[in-house]
């Protein structure tokens, strides 16, 4: 058990005073669950890392940092190191919101749909989800350029208030100099997006990765006729795309619809 000890965790306790009872109460969850996340190394879901790093004046890569990493999938963790490094991020995505602007609720929503994936791992991947968002909120973070189908913002992902938190989130997020949201509109017809999503990574050193989704795992790419053809779809889907604040415009639109709807029976 003591091999399991989060050390960070409990030097920030002993230099803030707290104990497992006044975190636990901070936090609003059992002392139990301290005592696990203490003595077990047990990773907090990321609502209550924020809140517990917050009352030890320290933050959540503080007290646990190497979540990301063992969170992560397996077959994930090559393109993670990837992102991580990255100095540009190209995303494009005809389904869903980027994993990197999803709230929890939304990331909840998407990844219990259908009920494939059991529900003690939901969480573990939400946590996972969450936490690689960390690269947006550094000091050099990279800059980050999404282009979204229309039909990302209609879809009733988790139901109407997961939906208007989503979209409203994102809107703020599109705020912020070093992110960029463009939204292909309904009005388009067939353009190269419709073969699927993915995402381009460019490092400090010009090199360019590229990631494909699909069903079973991701794929990530880097052979030069690959990366060619991923950058022209990338192009292409671009160009058909509304200017930044013409998308920020209508996303917040589609986030006031969604306060209207009614919940699904």
């Amino acid at each position: 058990m003591g091999e399991a000890t989060n050390h960070a965790l409990r030097v920030a306790l002993r230099d803030t005073g707290l104990t497992i009872e006044s975190l636990a109460e901070r936090v609003g969850v059992d002392p139990k669950t301290v005592s696990r996340w203490l003595l077990e190394d047990r990773i907090p879901h990321a609502r209550h890392r924020l809140t517990a790093a917050d009352a030890l004046s320290k933050t959540v890569s503080d007290i646990w940092p190497d979540i990301s990493r063992r969170r992560a999938l397996v077959w994930f963790r090559p393109w993670q190191e990837i992102e991580r490094e990255a100095t540009t991020l190209r995303s494009y995505q005809p389904l869903v919101l980027p994993g990197l602007l999803q709230t929890e609720a939304y990331a909840r929503a998407v990844l219990t749909g259908g009920g494939l994936i059991p529900r003690s791992e939901v969480e573990r991947l939400v946590a996972h989800r969450i936490s690689r968002q960390l690269i947006l909120h550094r000091e050099e973070p990279p800059q980050l350029t999404v282009v979204l189908d229309e039909a990302v913002l209609r879809r009733p992902v988790g139901g109407p208030a997961t939906m208007r938190e989503q979209l409203l989130a994102l809107a703020d997020a599109s705020t912020q100099p070093h992110i960029r949201v463009h939204v292909v509109p309904s009005t388009v017809g067939e353009y190269a997006g419709l073969n699927g999503p993915f995402v381009l990574a460019t490092a400090a050193d010009h090199r360019i990765a590229g990631y494909l989704d699909n069903q079973l795992q991701g794929q990530v790419v880097s052979e030069q006729a690959d990366i060619a053809a991923i950058l022209a779809a990338w192009e292409n889907v671009r160009g058909e795309t509304l200017s930044h604040w013409q998308s920020v415009d209508l996303i917040r639109e589609v986030a006031q619809s969604w306060s209207s709807a009614q919940p699904r029976g």
